[in-house]
């Protein structure tokens, strides 16, 4: 059985493949149109390499390339667990197999597949863009199949070393998070791409010759030496990849015997846990004394309120992953753009603007369980003080991220006199976005689906684009007093003296708007409480 055990574990992934394709047509016809996508730019990419063939700083492009392309294996994993059946050998414990020969065919088994093709193409290119003379082409198909199999290996080593994680609910709803590493990764790769087409090819020489000592890309960098006859250095590097492979399948191997011999510590009961989960956190002790003593109203109601809405930041996943992903571009696209030089120290608003959006479709992140809230809200002033303690939750992170993001702004573009009017527009686009984002999840209320990707459940995507586009329109007029007061303080002679009070003027508009907008908001909110408990329970 163990002679057998590759191709059988071979077949198995074809006939999952197979039976997959026939669920659906739909679900047929897009993996049919990505494979046709994903090998088109595979054959670009390939010619792309080989025209670098000949260019003298074709050894520092393929060399990171090689090594972003093995990180990509290594995370992949953990963002798309359910992409590959086989990735879960825990379907396997009850089956009398040794590990070593199931990591021998599972290994077989992960070189079937769309990511396997595209990276054998992105490694063919690379080494035929550095491959010069015979002696380089020998090495180039050592190093070729070193490179697949370690990329294959680490990806496979990460996934059973997470695996109870990734297949609980918790872990799959990681794979929510792929949108902040695509949005970071693009901006990254926007902004390695200007300093090339600035700097041209030749910036890439350091970081190459470090990378490749680190397999994989050590063994595209084999390929390399050898071309330029350093035949001992060569050998070097493809011993780095070959003696990688052999420590992850090591690893492999012993997180797989682990995990097939050893009991599922997630289903054992934890009096520990269950006793932490029931005691009240600092926050927890905080918000309500802050509530009773300092904001007024109902006791204890506020600061309720608000810890919910921060529990739901920290643990629901698409909440975080709306957080996560709205920090993340803030901070990237003002401090990015004056990395560049070609940025203005008003793009700080831009994390003011991102948070801000966070306020609308406030009762859809509840989904169905909005009705216990709907129970407590009698009256337009039990709904202010709902929606008041949401704006105070999203202020607790906003507020300060914000000024963080100004000032980091300010310090890298070096206009230290325009902080005071910069921080005075964010605090008055805040103020605007939390008014009428109130407003908006009120009246255009809509539900978020909890599996899958979509956050928008079928048929409320006009009401979404409604609430989004409408609010951040009106925002901005809004905002058109202290946008105007800061084009005079710009524009004027004696404007710059006093800048300076565009910072309160900027803080108490934006806390009247914000108190306009929670008091308008209010009394519709109770009137349309069955509304809004039908829109936002249709996921």
């Amino acid at each position: 059985m163990t002679a057998d055990l590759t191709p059988v574990v071979v077949r198995l992934k074809l006939s999952l493949l197979r039976n997959g394709l026939r669920q659906s047509g739909g679900r047929r016809a897009a993996y049919i149109a990505s494979a046709v996508a994903v090998l088109l730019f595979s054959v670009l990419q390939l010619l792309g390499l080989i025209a670098l063939r000949g260019d003298e700083h074709a050894g520092s492009v393929v060399v990171p390339l090689v090594a972003v392309l093995a990180a990509g294996w290594a995370v992949m994993p953990l963002f798309f667990p359910g992409g590959d059946e086989t990735l879960d050998p825990t379907r396997l414990v009850m089956l009398p197999l040794r590990p070593r020969p199931l990591v021998r065919a599972l290994l077989v088994a992960s070189l079937i597949g769309i990511g396997p093709v595209f990276t054998l193409c992105l490694l063919v290119g690379s080494v035929v863009s550095v491959a010069h003379g015979g002696t380089a082409y020998v090495f180039s198909v050592l190093g070729v199949l070193l490179a697949l199999l370690v990329c294959a290996a680490l990806a496979r080593a990460v996934a059973v070393a997470n695996i109870r994680l990734l297949t609980s609910r918790k872990g799959r709803d990681l794979a929510v998070l792929s949108g902040l590493v695509i949005a970071v990764g693009a901006q990254v790769v926007n902004f390695g791409a200007q300093r090339l087409g600035s700097g041209g090819l030749g910036q890439l020489d350091g970081p190459a010759n470090v990378l490749k000592w680190v397999p994989p890309a050590s063994a595209i960098g084999a390929v390399d030496s050898a071309s330029e006859g350093s035949y001992g250095v060569a050998v070097l590097q493809l011993a780095l990849s070959a003696a990688a492979l052999a420590g992850l399948l090591a690893l492999w191997s012993r997180h797989l015997t682990r995990l097939m011999t050893s009991p599922d510590g997630s289903t054992l009961p934890s009096a520990q846990w269950a006793a932490r989960e029931r005691g009240s956190t600092g926050l927890a002790r905080l918000l309500p004394s802050l509530s009773a003593k300092s904001l007024g109203g109902t006791p204890s109601r506020t600061g309720t309120v608000m810890e919910r809405s921060l529990r739901y930041v920290w643990r629901d996943p698409k909440t975080k992953a709306a957080w996560v992903t709205s920090l993340a571009i803030g901070l990237i696209v003002p401090v990015f753009n004056a990395l560049q030089g070609t940025g203005s120290i008003y793009f700080a608003c831009f994390a003011a603007g991102m948070l801000g959006v966070q306020m609308y479709n406030q009762f859809g992140q509840d989904t169905s369980a909005f009705w216990m809230v709907a129970t407590t809200i009698s009256s337009p002033r039990d709904a202010y003080v709902e929606l008041r303690a949401r704006a105070l939750a999203l202020l607790v992170i906003t507020l300060p991220y914000a000024t963080v993001v100004t000032v980091v702004t300010t310090a890298l573009i070096g206009d230290w006199p325009k902080l005071p009017e910069v921080l005075g527009v964010s605090f008055a686009l805040l103020g605007a976005m939390l008014a009428t984002g109130a407003w908006t999840s009120a009246r255009f209320p809509y539900s978020i689906p909890q599996e899958g990707y979509k956050n928008v459940a079928p048929g409320q995507s006009g009401l979404a684009a409604a609430a989004v586009v409408g609010g951040m329109v009106s925002a901005a007029l809004l905002c058109a007093p202290v946008i105007a007061l800061t084009i005079w303080a710009n524009l004027s002679a004696d404007g710059d003296e006093w800048s300076w009070v565009l910072l309160p003027v900027g803080a108490v508009y934006g806390a009247a708007v914000t108190w306009a907008g929670l008091r308008l908001a209010a009394p519709r909110t109770a009137r349309r409480l069955p509304e809004i408990l039908t829109a936002v329970s249709k996921g």
